[in-house]
């Protein structure tokens, strides 16, 4: 009985088999094999993978790729130099005076507290600084002794310890540093959905493309993440010497985006935030070389006919001539990089200046130049410059 119903089963499943069979096409009963190529796995192929199609999410990731954008974001090659270089040679001070007031000096410390017989007297000005030291206080004020023995009412300040970036190699897409705080949407435009992520000022940045929109530039820092001009000072990577450098080795300026970048043997070997001459003391564009390099250098000068704008600077360190009086050094009195301030030079942070000034050396290239074409370029405009 058993056997028989086996049996039973047996011709059923084989009967069900040959309906299914007969239902198939012609073309799946053929024993010919299976040639389609499959899809790809996610990644960014430059060259055809030949195995596979670079389709779908790997077509995306390979048109990013493009522009140097990976998932992750590759690093930038590139580290801060040592903090060691924002140590200052000179202990500085400001003189807190009202700035149509003469600042007397004294030959004693007792003399500045009492402020008589002053022997000698700094013009007044807007932007006055001395070098000194000693300090003492007197009434919770300080007094500063400066090098050649006298005092003065002035207080100790601080400065910036921002600095720039040093590069193995040059980056394969452009960079640059946020100069406020910066929000970031999600398309090129000022009616972009806002991202949660918010840019400091300081932060570094890699730029995968630039759009204009809105009238404004708009730079692409991510995917879908998109930041406006007006945040941003952009390193433009050009490894190609300006017309006349002939050995690879030049200082490049660039006074739209206010960056310094630094090129040996046609590399980028560093970067960073400067200021420039604010109108109408412009900083001239052009080709130069560095004739004159100083540890510290005392500067003062007016332009203005009344000599409201008169300043005085001690031992401004790390000073390059290559333009007149025009030169790059590091300026202890400002707080922010990235803005038009000066009155023609190139003022670095005392890290920053101090770098270049241990690389750079007499007869270097410094190339200045405008990407927006605003600044004056004929040379009668230009006087001597300043600080």
């Amino acid at each position: 009985m058993q056997r028989a119903i086996k049996l039973w089963v047996l011709s059923l499943l084989f009967a069900l088999a040959i309906t299914l069979l007969s239902f198939l096409p012609a073309g799946a009963q053929s024993a010919e094999p299976y040639t389609a190529q499959p899809l790809c796995l996610p990644d960014a192929y430059p060259v055809d993978p030949g195995d596979c199609l670079a389709l779908g999410p790997s077509a995306r990731l390979a048109e990013m790729a493009k522009i140097g954008l990976t998932v992750p974001a590759r690093p930038l090659p590139a580290v801060k130099p040592d903090p060691a270089l924002n140590t200052s040679p000179v202990s500085i001070a400001r003189i807190n005076l009202d700035v149509t007031e003469k600042a007397p000096l004294y030959t004693t410390f007792e003399d500045a507290t009492q402020q008589v017989n002053p022997v000698r007297y700094i013009d007044p000005g807007q932007l006055r600084y001395v070098s000194f030291i000693n300090v003492g206080y007197f009434n919770n004020k300080p007094y500063v002794q400066l090098r050649s023995g006298e005092w003065m009412r002035a207080s100790p300040v601080a400065y910036t310890d921002f600095q720039g970036l040093v590069f193995s190699r040059t980056p394969r897409n452009s960079f640059g540093w946020i100069v406020d705080t910066a929000e970031v949407r999600a398309a090129p435009t000022y009616s972009a959905v806002l991202l949660e992520k918010v840019l400091l000022r300081e932060d570094v940045v890699q730029i995968y493309s630039v759009q204009n929109a809105d009238k404004t530039d708009w730079y692409m820092i991510g995917p879908g993440q998109w930041v406006e001009r007006r945040y941003i000072r952009q390193v433009r990577i050009n490894t190609t010497p300006p017309e006349g450098v002939t050995n690879g080795r030049w200082i490049e300026v660039n006074l739209y985006d206010q960056t310094v970048s630094v090129y040996e043997n046609n590399q980028l070997i560093f970067a960073t935030l400067v200021a420039t001459g604010v109108e109408p003391f412009f900083t001239q564009p052009g080709l130069f070389q560095i004739y004159s390099k100083k540890a510290t250098e005392t500067m003062s000068g007016a332009f203005e006919p009344d000599r409201s704008d008169y300043y005085y600077l001690q031992d401004v360190p790390w000073t390059m001539y290559y333009d007149q009086a025009r030169a790059l050094h590091g300026a202890y009195w400002r707080a922010w990089f990235g803005y038009e301030q000066s009155h023609g030079c190139v003022n670095f942070s005392l890290g920053d200046s101090n770098w270049l000034f241990q690389w750079a050396r007499e007869g270097d290239w410094v190339y200045v130049w405008d990407p927006s074409g605003q600044t004056p370029t004929d040379p009668s405009y230009y006087g001597a410059g300043g600080a």
